[in-house]
């Protein structure tokens, strides 16, 4: 388990290294572009054209602002995305006396994971479902929706909460939420540009496209980020925290039956999650995409299975080795 957590840890710097190194690039990328389309030449003698200058400062103007971009997107995650994550869910902080039970649960579980309680949030939503974000323990929450209270018991709430529980102590949720956000903002700002430059084409009545083109240049490295690298990434790192919370949940509450009939209630849910979006999909105990997807969404499925995290727990509750 504490190796788990330490490849945690390893993960976020280098995936956090990573898009930093993707966005300077992408600014590199840009300022060599927009140097090339604005720089002017002349024609030889034998009609080749040759650059009048070797000025390389839109290249690193270009460098400098992804960098900065990035920093911005890194310091953003740390600092606000997880409230952003709760604000956009429809998040609010459940009421200590309306929901005291749910208060205890949280809080004695916490004591035997050796974390702080997280604080508790509740979703006015009818689909069933739950989870945690934060940047560390210390700073963690743990969120479920009305619809999830209203059909489990003690046991299988229990079983839930250790699940997300378990992300807390690994570490998933600050290694989710730095991801997830330099993946929104990166589809963010293709969106910008992609309006920019569609507008900036309508209203340029001299013939000069050549910063526009750049722009639509600019949007497409975005948008590949923003909706197929980054997802990928995100993939990768979810699916193998699945279950392997799952297992860590059951070695918390040492009752596999609790998150085992949980995940038999979540299976069944035909209730689409109206607040649901992808970053907070990824991070859910279920992901609303099974349930309610197009074929395509499979290709960025960021939970196994909820049959095989079913029939993994079922080999530990009759005592089998998963």
């Amino acid at each position: 388990m504490y190796s788990e957590i330490a490849s945690n840890k390893r993960r976020s710097v280098i995936f956090v290294g990573l898009f930093f190194v993707i966005w300077v690039a992408i600014g590199g990328v840009l300022g060599l572009l927009f140097r090339a389309v604005t720089e002017p030449a002349t024609t030889t003698g034998v009609g080749s054209i040759q650059p009048t200058s070797s000025d390389w400062s839109p290249v690193v103007i270009g460098v400098v602002i992804g960098a900065l971009l990035a920093v911005v997107g890194i310091l953003y995650s740390l600092t606000t995305g997880a409230r952003l994550v709760l604000r956009a869910s429809g998040a609010a902080p459940a009421d200590a006396s309306k929901y005291r039970q749910l208060h205890n649960l949280v809080g004695a579980l916490a004591i035997g994971e050796g974390i702080p309680k997280p604080a508790v949030y509740v979703i006015d939503d009818p689909s069933p479902n739950a989870f945690a974000t934060g940047v560390s323990p210390e700073k963690a929450s743990i969120t479920y929706t009305t619809g999830l209270l209203a059909i489990m018991n003690r046991e299988e709430l229990e079983g839930v909460t250790s699940h997300e529980m378990s992300h807390i102590k690994n570490h998933d949720i600050r290694l989710l939420l730095v991801v997830s956000t330099m993946i929104g903002l990166a589809a963010l700002l293709a969106s910008i540009l992609w309006r920019t430059a569609f507008w900036g084409s309508i209203g340029d009545d001299n013939g000069g496209g050549q910063f526009v083109i750049v722009l639509y240049i600019a949007a497409a490295l975005l948008a590949v980020v923003g909706f197929v690298f980054g997802p990928l990434i995100r993939l990768a790192l979810s699916r193998r925290r699945e279950s392997l919370a799952d297992v860590s949940g059951v070695e918390l509450t040492r009752n596999p039956i609790g998150l085992l009939n949980a995940l038999k209630k979540l299976q069944q849910n035909d209730k689409p999650f109206k607040k649901m979006n992808h970053a907070t999909a990824a991070m859910c105990i279920d992901d609303p995409l099974q349930h309610h997807e197009t074929w395509y969404h499979r290709l960025y499925d960021t939970h196994p299975p909820i049959e095989e995290r079913i029939a993994e727990l079922e080999k530990i509750a009759t005592g089998q080795t998963v």
